[in-house]
């Protein structure tokens, strides 16, 4: 593999070593990655943002810890199986939780391509909340019937917690872990980045809601129904997210064309 050096590290290029749809899944998650950094999601090494492999479904890509979002690529995604098997070559290691809770939801889910999870700062504070998360504005009623809920139980590293995950999940398309973080899942990449986008906003804006102390005006379950209904009609005509994601890959590239590498 071609070395690529930068004014950061030394990396190796998995361009060419790996399938077009392989590479594409990875350009795409480094691209992801950059944008959340951006937007204020993780400013750490930690949390995940993983896709199934289009062309090996029973494996996996995810970030290894070890890697700030801001500078991860595409070759540093490692490639994993459900039981946690490694075929990518690094030095830095998939985190643990990761591997046991994404891999799980993957593989309860065929259907689902790709499973995010965060510790944004308002999304912590609204999971540590004893109702979760409440629907005050138009922008996070998409997320109305959608989101659910994980009992805190430690680090997310035991064998069986995944599966509890998984079916807790069930068809939802988000979820609030509690005294944890925030978990999306898609059936693309930017579906999952579409659907987590809208869980941090909605976190974002019930924190500074709650944080004025004034009287919370509540949507009716009937409006919110019908409004979730009426997002559901748009994405019949375009899938969700999908052009805000363009627009996304057009901020990584001005961002920093490496996460390509």
């Amino acid at each position: 593999m071609a070395e690529i050096q930068n004014e950061d590290r030394p990396r190796n290029s998995l361009r060419g070593q790996v399938s077009e749809a392989e590479w594409e899944t990875r350009v795409a998650l480094a691209a992801g990655c950059r944008v959340a950094q951006n937007f204020g999601w993780n400013n750490s090494i930690r949390n995940h943002l993983t896709a199934r492999v289009p062309d090996e479904p029973e494996k996996f890509l995810m970030n290894p810890v070890g890697l700030m979002w801001s500078e991860i690529t595409a070759s540093d995604f490692l490639k994993v199986d459900f039981e946690g098997n490694v075929y990518t070559e690094s030095e830095m290691p998939p985190g643990p939780a990761g591997l046991s809770f994404h891999g799980a939801i993957l593989k309860a889910n065929p259907h689902l391509h790709c499973s995010f999870h965060l510790h944004e700062a308002d999304g912590v504070v609204v999971s540590a909340m004893q109702n979760g998360l409440i629907y005050t504005n138009q922008e996070s009623v998409a997320l109305y019937g959608k989101v659910g809920y994980h009992e805190f139980e430690g680090l997310a590293e035991e064998a069986l917690e995944g599966p509890r995950i998984a079916n807790e999940l069930g068809e939802k398309t988000c979820m609030i872990m509690w005294n944890h973080g925030l978990l999306s899942v898609g059936t693309s990449i930017y579906e999952g980045f579409y659907y987590m986008q809208r869980l941090v906003e909605a976190c974002q804006v019930q924190v500074k809601l709650m944080s004025t102390g004034a009287e919370i005006r509540h949507i009716s379950k009937e409006v919110c129904e019908h409004t979730y209904a009426q997002f559901q009609k748009r994405a019949a005509k375009r899938p969700l997210g999908q052009a805000d994601w363009l627009a996304y890959l057009r901020l990584a590239e001005r961002l920093d064309p490496s996460f390509k590498l």
